[in-house]
């Protein structure tokens, strides 16, 4: 074997050598990035989870507003790419305690029965005014001692929250998209599926809740969200009996 064909063969088998690390590796990076993902969403591979949504007036058959399909879709892609799989089920229908399921839960407590139990049970520091009667009031949320008023199409709240009851490590998370307006729960939820990597880094497997505001909906849709604060310690904190809001945050 001359000189040449050494070289040759040599840069062959170094050449197989790097593409067979290059592949280990980014094999390697795959495998860790999903293990991150599964564990924050608490679906691991073949796990079960409950997707929770409105009941549609229509009729008795389980019918969903069309933002909280959109709603719907942006979590089914991200249960898919964990290898996990979903169950969708009427809120009047999920009977079911905390933490055997990874659980999804899209509206807010006037229409989501499973939302309003969710926010007393687990975010006694919140409320949502659900009054039927037109006020400035009608759909704001009160976190703490603050106030957010929703005007529809320019500047609308959405409630973002990871809760674990249990700190055990199989224990189930469950996700809450509340939102003042329909288009706001299906902005809750793109928000979770662009920023899951981010909010995984900052608060790992940790409950939290963070404050969400949706601008202009009515130009742009779902898609422009601004964080308005992280409000775990006050969501999750009693009010007291006779706790007023002292702020109302309403753009001018």
């Amino acid at each position: 074997m001359n000189d040449d064909v050494r070289n040759i063969v040599l840069g062959v088998v170094a050449a197989g050598i790097s593409a067979t690390l290059g592949w280990l590796a980014r094999t390697y990076l795959w495998k860790r990035r999903l293990r991150r993902k599964q564990a924050f969403f608490g679906l691991p591979d073949n796990a079960e989870s409950l997707l929770v949504v409105n009941r549609g007036a229509g009729g008795p058959e389980l019918s969903v507003m069309r933002y909280d399909v959109f709603a719907l879709l942006e979590l089914a892609a991200l249960i898919k790419d964990c290898n996990a799989h979903a169950q969708i089920l009427p809120h009047d229908a999920a009977r079911q305690g905390f933490g055997e399921r990874t659980e999804f839960c899209v509206g807010g407590p006037a229409s989501n029965r499973r939302m309003a139990a969710h926010l007393s049970s687990l975010l006694p520091g919140v409320r949502v005014n659900v009054d039927a009667e037109p006020s400035p009031d009608r759909g704001a949320f009160q976190v703490g001692t603050e106030r957010y008023r929703v005007q529809p199409g320019k500047e609308e709240y959405a409630l973002l929250a990871r809760l674990t009851v249990d700190q055990s490590p199989n224990a189930r998370p469950v996700f809450l998209f509340c939102g003042q307006t329909a288009i706001t729960n299906q902005a809750a939820t793109r928000y979770l599926a662009r920023n899951h990597e981010r909010l995984a880094r900052k608060h790992g497997n940790s409950s939290f809740v963070l404050l969400l505001k949706v601008v202009n909906s009515q130009a742009y849709g779902p898609d422009v969200v601004e964080l308005v604060a992280d409000v775990t310690r006050a969501a999750q904190t009693e009010l007291p009996a006779a706790a007023t809001p002292r702020n109302s945050h309403r753009s001018s």
